[in-house]
């Protein structure tokens, strides 16, 4: 099996690189995100290690490589093994189908279940540490509505917390008043703000706005 390997610890690049070979893999280790895409698109393997902050932001950018990855080579297995879950783009690589797997490095207790969750992701199953699990869902429970908003929306529902009217709205967006009146609706209808006798429904939705 060719694997590729980015992780920009070098003692745990070497040390990932060994284990794998032992096990009968032919590995190209890279220590950036810059080399991870080289490394693919010159040579694909059968499956891709990637860390998550790595190289030159440490920050997602292992993940970021992973998704462009999958998009220029769909169905391309990638195992991310990283101390951190990044929960956009984790859940955004989860999403891209079969064959995507997600550990934590200080969770992986069994050489042996390492290997066994690489042939896994190569073979076209999904591996999931649980916290992993657990922290995605966390994430998606405490989201906020704004989240649901489009950035149109959002522009909108900025102006109206700076106090503009709808005309002023659609001026400052050089749209029509009807179009501004659309997204307002639209607005309130996705933070769940029903007409009511008793409530300013823009004023709700500024507080919404602001506590997000």
């Amino acid at each position: 099996m060719r694997t590729v390997i980015a992780e920009d610890s070098v003692l745990l690049r070497e040390g990932l690189a060994h284990i794998l070979r032992r096990f009968g893999h032919e590995v190209t280790a890279v220590g950036d995100a810059p080399g991870l895409l080289a490394a693919v698109r010159h040579d694909p393997p059968d499956v891709v290690i990637t860390d998550v902050r790595m190289p030159p932001g440490f920050s997602n950018e292992g993940l970021v490589a992973a998704l462009q990855l999958r998009r220029d080579r769909p169905g391309l297995p990638v195992l991310v093994l990283s101390q951190y879950v990044e929960h956009g783009s984790a859940a955004e690589l989860l999403e891209t189908g079969e064959g995507v797997g997600y550990l934590l490095k200080d969770r992986v207790s069994e050489v042996a279940h390492f290997i066994s969750a690489v042939e896994e992701v190569r073979g076209g199953g999904t591996v999931l540490d649980p916290e992993v699990v657990r922290r995605l869902l966390a994430r998606r429970r405490v989201r906020s509505p704004i989240d649901a908003l489009t950035p149109r929306e959002r522009e909108v529902l900025a102006l109206i917390a700076e106090g503009r009217s709808n005309a002023a709205i659609a001026r400052r967006l050089t749209v029509t008043d009807a179009a501004v009146a659309k997204h307002v609706n639209a607005i309130l209808t996705k933070l769940d703000l029903p007409p009511a006798p008793d409530d300013h429904r823009r004023v709700l939705a500024v507080l919404a706005y602001l506590r997000a």
